[in-house]
C-alpha cells in the first residue's frame, strides 16, 4: 500500500510537467522554386484561415536564419516569398495558426496561409499558403498553392517541404532545452 501511494504521489507530481506546452521559437521560410513551372491552382478560398487565429504581433521573434535568406535571394532559382520568426507554445494538441503577408484586399492577402504544429518525439507539421494575384478591383484572379499535410520533422534543425514551384524551410528550437555542452578543451581526437 505504500508503494502505491508513493507512485500516486510521483505521478502526480511528475504528470503535470509531461503534457505541458513548452515554448519553442519557430521560424519559417516561404519560397519559389523558379527552376519548377508555375503551377495554378484553384483561387485561394474566402475562407483560408479556417477559423484560426492571425499570428500574435507581441510573439514575433527576430529572424535567426538570415544566412540562408541571402544564399537563397543571390540564387536566380529561388524567390524567398514570406520569411516570419515567432514564439510559441507547443504540446500534444496541435496549434493552427493563420499567418498573412501584404495589402489585405476583401478578406484576401496576396501571401495567405496556416501552419499546424504538434509536439510529440517529432514535430508534425500541416501546411497551407497561397500567393495569390489580384486583379484592378481586388479580386483575387490567380492562386499558387503550397499543401503539405502530415509532415514529420525533427526539431532544431533546418526541414524542407517540398511542393513542387512553392517550397517551405522551416526550424523549430526549444527555447528551455540546454545546448549540448562542448567537449573538455583536454580532450583530443
Amino acid at each position: 500500500m505504500r508503494l502505491f501511494r508513493v507512485l500516486s504521489l510521483l505521478l502526480v507530481v511528475v504528470a503535470p510537467s509531461a503534457f505541458a506546452d513548452s515554448p519553442y521559437l519557430v521560424e519559417m521560410i516561404l519560397v519559389r522554386q523558379n527552376a519548377e513551372p508555375v503551377i495554378n491552382s484553384r483561387a485561394a478560398p474566402e475562407d483560408w484561415d479556417a477559423g484560426a487565429p492571425r499570428l500574435p504581433a507581441d510573439k514575433m521573434s527576430p529572424p535567426r536564419l538570415g544566412n540562408i535568406v541571402d544564399k537563397l535571394s543571390a540564387d536566380n532559382n529561388y524567390t524567398v516569398l514570406l520569411h516570419r520568426a515567432w514564439d510559441q507554445n507547443l504540446g500534444e494538441q496541435p496549434v493552427k495558426l493563420a499567418i498573412s503577408d501584404g495589402q489585405e484586399q476583401f478578406g484576401q492577402f496576396p501571401i495567405e496561409g496556416t501552419l499546424s504544429l504538434q509536439l510529440g518525439r517529432f514535430t508534425d507539421i500541416d501546411a497551407d499558403f497561397w500567393v495569390n494575384q489580384f486583379d484592378a478591383n481586388g479580386s483575387v484572379i490567380a492562386s499558387e498553392h503550397l499543401s503539405q499535410q502530415d509532415v514529420r520533422t525533427k526539431n532544431n534543425q533546418l526541414n524542407y517541404l517540398d511542393g513542387g514551384h512553392l517550397a517551405l524551410l522551416i526550424k523549430i528550437t526549444s527555447l528551455t532545452a540546454k545546448p549540448p555542452s562542448a567537449p573538455p578543451p583536454d580532450v583530443q581526437d
